[in-house]
């Protein structure tokens, strides 16, 4: 692969068929509140892998941005950030989970600017690792790609071909650049992928209070909002909430 080639690695797929569950496009809630559907964020990380393929293909220049998109994009759904919390990581902000050892020292992320309230500092919070394929984007970014940028005293996670740190607004504009090229929704925003992030792990089964821990969230009713379920995984609750009911009982089976 042209990747390979050039980084030594490549980018790293986020959905197989052992790791995702059926998921509908059908969306009733507000547009502008939207998360992504789990066919529109595979699409999208799947259009921002093809534009490192292709940069290096050309031999364009860009093709090391390319591939820090792919993985930032990666990495606000991998772990449901909000996107100046992602554009102000520093590479030491991941650590070890005693509990996860299987994602070494990406077993947790340390946020340190989360979003304040009024008058007060940012808020903290660590974010445990939940995704085997996110941390392998990372872990090889970190490890393969960003060293090329050449800025190795500087501490931001996401850098740019001039050594500085990538701002809030440059990524928005790749975001759009991104959704605009494959026509998708303009609803769609970047924090569309933290919204999906509590949705898609909602429909997984993961527990809300864990989810509200995760996103940084003081009350279940804001993470509530974040949440979107498919029709699809509606009418599967539905089926189980019934089930019990209309199981045949033992004087049933004696008629």
């Amino acid at each position: 692969m042209a990747c390979e080639d050039a980084f030594g690695t490549h980018p790293v797929a986020i959905c197989h068929e052992w790791n995702t569950i059926t998921h509908l496009n059908d969306y009733e809630g507000r547009p502008e509140a939207r998360p992504f559907t789990r066919e529109e964020i595979q699409r999208s990380l799947d259009y921002a892998d093809d534009q490192v393929e292709r940069a290096v293909r050309a031999k364009r220049k860009g093709a090391l941005a390319a591939y820090r998109d792919a993985t930032l994009f990666k990495v606000i759904y991998g772990w449901g950030l909000r996107r100046t919390e992602t554009s102000k990581l520093d590479v030491v902000d991941f650590g070890r989970n005693p509990k996860a050892p299987q994602f070494g020292r990406y077993g947790t992320l340390n946020v340190r600017y989360g979003k304040a309230k009024k008058g007060q500092p940012p808020r903290r919070r660590n974010v445990l690792s939940v995704m085997d394929w996110a941390v392998e984007a990372v872990a090889d970014y970190v490890e393969n790609v960003r060293p090329r940028f050449g800025c190795e005293d500087h501490p931001a996670l996401w850098m740019t071909e001039r050594g500085g740190r990538v701002k809030p607004a440059e990524i928005n504009a790749r975001f759009v650049a991104y959704r605009d090229a494959l026509k998708l929704p303009k609803e769609l925003t970047v924090h569309s992928a933290r919204h999906a992030y509590v949705t898609h792990l909602t429909e997984d089964g993961v527990d809300r209070r864990f989810l509200q821990q995760q996103v940084g969230h003081e009350n279940d009713s804001s993470t509530a909002i974040y949440t979107y379920v498919s029709d699809n995984f509606m009418n599967i609750m539905l089926h189980k909430a019934l089930a019990p009911g209309l199981a045949p009982t033992s004087a049933d089976k004696d008629r």
